[in-house]
């Protein structure tokens, strides 16, 4: 029985290893390609504080909150669903200054979609005094489907490189038996105060009180893949 068992044992790695083998053995040529795009960010989050110092002629916070919702409703912006209070815990924060004032504070972060919005959210925070506002991060909504549209670029700029390298060997490129995905990468914009963002010329509210939208761009998002692709020889 045991002889037996070894034997089954035996002729089981015996194959494994043939099989192995005859894949090791067969004529290849490997080549890797790498692909990459940039993209305009389709997401931008914005990082808005006000605040309310305790002195003479002070603006509380509630009002400053009511008017700056009021003024993102009359930009088109849904409030409800594209402004956050960052500091779920608690309504807001109070910090002491200089051992008499007290600071009072909240943070929100503000989902927009376009250059062009933002640049008229920045005017309308300026015309409010609400100046302390930061550029969060930016994405790319469809960076997933991008990344399999330039997946399929890369196997394709493989082969090419394959095809042009046996041609001189009068040798055919047949299937691919080994695919490797070993670097896929979506760099996002940096996210700071200016970080990301160029703003080109003034930009500022005309004598009639109508918005002039800030000349905005947003750094793009670069968006990349490699593959290293072995295809048989025939």
């Amino acid at each position: 029985m045991k002889k037996l068992t070894l034997l089954l044992l035996l002729i089981i790695t015996t194959k494994s290893i043939s099989q192995t083998k005859t894949f090791i053995d067969l004529p290849y040529i490997e080549t890797s390609a790498k692909v990459d795009t940039l993209v305009i960010p389709d997401r931008i989050y914005l990082n808005i504080s006000i605040t309310e110092k305790d002195s003479r002629g002070k603006v509380s916070v509630e009002e400053l909150e009511s008017k700056m919702n009021e003024k993102l409703k009359s930009l088109g912006i849904n409030v409800e669903t594209q402004l956050a209070l960052n500091d779920l815990a608690s309504n807001y924060k109070k910090y002491f200054f200089k051992q008499q004032d007290i600071l009072k504070y909240k943070n929100y972060t503000l989902l927009l979609f376009d250059a062009k919005i933002s640049g008229k959210v920045l005017i309308a925070l300026e015309e409010m005094e609400i100046s302390n506002v930061t550029l969060e991060k930016t994405e790319y909504s469809k960076s997933e489907k991008m990344l399999l549209i330039l997946k399929t670029k890369a196997i394709e700029k493989a082969k090419n490189q394959a095809i042009a390298m046996t041609k001189p060997l009068n040798q055919k490129v047949g299937n691919a038996i080994l695919i490797s995905d070993f670097n896929t990468e979506i760099l996002r914009g940096l996210a700071g105060s200016a970080s990301g963002i160029r703003i080109r010329g003034a930009s500022s509210i005309s004598a009639n009180k109508e918005y002039i939208p800030a000349d905005i761009e947003f750094e793009k998002i670069k968006i990349e893949t490699e593959l290293n692709v072995k295809f048989k020889l025939e």
